[in-house]
């Protein structure tokens, strides 16, 4: 990740867990986000709201220094409907496994794949092929809360449509192939 791409100042949502806490049997976790905390995520994603948003997480073991953490995030989200623009609510269900590994570690997995995309001659594909490497463990901790906030981003449907709303287009001759000046056409005569 560059440096641009960093968000600055605290997560909006975040529960660290310390991996000394995580023992052999594992971890199970059922976390809550306050009100607090959903507005700042609905800013943060450009939600109308956000609310419930919880993250149900199996923290296990890999070896020594590495953990795999397997889970869902659930949340009610409002957003904008794009053909009414009316606000509508939305239950956001996305599951996630994650691997963990200590920054090192972490750090060089990611400029190993990314040197193989690199070098491939079909990046597209290689970058398909490619394993996700594993989440950097900082100062000993992961974050859930983050976490549980990058996968509700992926879930949000980035075109949401009402319920029973269609969008359909103005097409009036279907011989036709549309123009993109068809509907300027239309104004003028009239």
């Amino acid at each position: 990740m560059t440096e641009a791409c960093v968000p600055a100042g605290p997560p909006p949502f975040s529960r660290p867990v310390a991996v000394e806490t995580v023992g052999d049997k594992g971890l199970r976790l059922d976390l809550a986000a306050s009100a607090a905390e959903c507005a700042a995520l609905a800013e943060q994603d450009g939600l109308v709201a956000l609310r419930d948003l919880r993250i149900e997480a199996e923290i296990t073991r890999r070896g020594r220094d590495r953990l795999r953490v397997a889970g869902r995030v659930r949340a009610v989200v409002t957003q904008h409907c794009v053909v009414t623009m009316e606000p509508f609510d939305t239950e956001v269900e996305e599951p996630f496994e994650v691997e963990f590994a200590p920054e090192a570690e972490a750090a060089a997995a990611y400029a190993r794949a990314m040197a193989e995309i690199e070098a491939a001659q079909d990046k597209a594909a290689a970058l398909a092929a490619q394993p996700d490497p594993p989440d950097p463990i900082v100062n000993g901790r992961i974050d859930l809360g983050a976490l549980a906030a990058e996968f509700l981003a992926l879930g949000l449907d980035p075109y949401p449509r009402k319920p029973g709303v269609r969008f359909d287009p103005m097409i009036e001759d279907a011989d036709e192939p549309p123009s993109p000046f068809a509907a300027l056409a239309k104004l003028k005569k009239e």
